[in-house]
């Protein structure tokens, strides 16, 4: 192991007042890199999971359901900057509907569920250091979010970059914050556990976390769910989706063969020549929607007995220091999957949801479903679909790809799809006022292409 570059990156974090808890983190990941390891999980080694508790038949009374819903605290995974789609600030402030942010409906969520159900249902934010200014900023506009003396957000951790040829610390002057990175999400139990929020949660009286993506607004807060993960016992859930042709990427539970646990496999996982096997709905029917359950003080007692380390299978990221900058140093980022934990729990278990919890907004394409007349957003600040299909969108990313872009091509709104099957854009189109989508479209041309206002597009 190089001991010396283990050492330089912990002094440089104890420098930087990052917790004992991370630190120990980082050094258990440090040595896994230094070791053989692949990541792979092959399929001889699991065996697919074919049957799952379903949400629609769980027996949940609305009395167990307010109660379990008074002791849960809602977590928003919040770190990421939308840079995939040329953002420059945390991705949940952006615009999605009637001038609402991805933020601002969270809050709505919560604040109209609280309402509904006479609870207090804490509300917090997992930022990065290049997020929590903007969102604490924007957190200010809902001055009734905040529970007692519970913060509205706590700091993932940053830990070194390293270098790829010696693994020590990376230095940049350019701009020494390029040096550091966050974790991956799964940094969150260390993060709770190393800033003393885990404890304030516990001892404030709340038992149960649901955590989700900031920009999946189809987790809501659920009195329904919350009543059936306190009433199984289980000490980690994950909420999962039917699986169809369309989500043949997106990771999969399954059960190791070698002690039936429930584990989480993902296609950087999955040895290159099996990937028929990961891609195939039939065999592996479900996936995994990252709404995440856990027990506070069985996540602590894990913490405690664990010196901090879950011992999450390692991503390692191989980038640029500065990603805008190929020539720049070769370096590895150490990440982790929170979903990952799955394996870190006896009797963690799972719930069949419906896929109205899963509406995540990683492209341009998400965004304009999210916007468009396919749903609405109800009293209670949910979006619902209206329609009864599935609708593809396919935009060109040399002219849709950044919200730029994006909004300037769509200066007056996306257009209907509720009518719509599939809405494919190859080329420079601007859409003007009041189009419509019919059926399957397709456009394409060279050139620059206005459609015209009140444009009705059909097959």
């Amino acid at each position: 192991m190089s001991e010396a570059g283990l050492a330089q990156a912990v002094e440089k974090m104890e420098q930087a007042g990052v917790s004992p808890a991370a630190i120990s983190v980082f050094s258990h990941y440090y040595q896994v890199l230094e070791g053989e390891h692949t990541g792979f999980i092959p399929e001889e080694t699991i065996s697919p999971l074919t049957s799952v508790d379903s949400l629609a038949d769980a027996q949940v009374s609305p009395e167990q359901a307010r109660e379990s819903l008074s002791k849960t605290v809602m977590i928003k995974l919040n770190g990421g900057l939308g840079t995939s789609m040329g953002m420059d600030k945390a991705k949940s402030l952006l615009p999605v509907r009637s001038g609402l942010t991805f933020l601002d409906i969270i809050c709505r969520q919560v604040l109209a569920a609280r309402q509904s159900y006479g609870v207090k249902l804490p509300l917090i934010f997992m930022d990065s250091f290049r997020t929590q200014a903007d969102t604490l900023a924007a957190l200010e506009k809902h001055p009734g979010i905040q529970v007692d003396d519970l913060p509205l957000d706590f700091l993932q951790n940053q830990e070194p970059k390293l270098r790829a040829d010696d693994l020590t610390p990376v230095s940049w002057d350019k701009d020494p914050s390029l040096e550091w990175c966050p974790p991956g999400h799964g940094d969150i139990y260390t993060a709770l556990f190393g800033s003393g929020l885990l404890d304030k949660l516990i001892d404030a009286g709340y038992r149960y976390a649901m955590t989700s993506n900031s920009d999946n607004l189809g987790a809501t807060p659920s009195p329904e769910i919350a009543g059936w993960f306190a009433s199984s016992g289980a000490p980690y859930a994950a909420e999962l989706c039917t699986r169809t042709v369309n989500d043949r990427k997106g990771g999969h539970l399954a059960i190791r063969e070698s002690d039936g646990q429930l584990i989480l496999r993902d296609t950087a996982q999955t040895p290159p020549e099996q990937m028929d096997y990961f891609t195939d709905e039939h065999r592996h029917p479900f996936f995994h929607t990252n709404n995440l359950w856990f027990d506070l003080l069985k996540l602590r007692d894990a913490l405690v007995e664990r010196n901090a380390v879950l011992g999450l299978p390692l991503i390692a990221n191989h980038k640029t220091v500065d990603p805008s900058d190929p020539d720049s140093p070769a370096v590895i980022q150490m990440e982790t999957a929170m979903g990952a934990a799955i394996a870190s729990f006896a009797g963690a278990t799972a719930i069949l949801v419906p896929r109205s919890r899963f509406l995540p907004v990683k492209t341009t394409n998400e965004l304009t479903l999210v916007r468009s007349d396919i749903y609405e957003l109800g009293e209670d600040f949910h979006l619902r679909q209206v329609n009864d299909r599935n609708v593809e969108v396919d935009l060109d990313s040399h002219f849709f790809k950044k919200i730029a872009d994006f909004e300037s091509r769509f200066a007056f709104g996306v257009p209907s799809l509720r009518d719509a099957n599939s809405f494919k854009v190859s080329g420079a189109f601007t859409f003007g006022r009041n189009v419509k989508v019919v059926g399957d479209v397709a456009l394409s041309a060279e050139g620059e292409q206005m459609v015209p206002d009140n444009t009705t597009l059909s097959e």
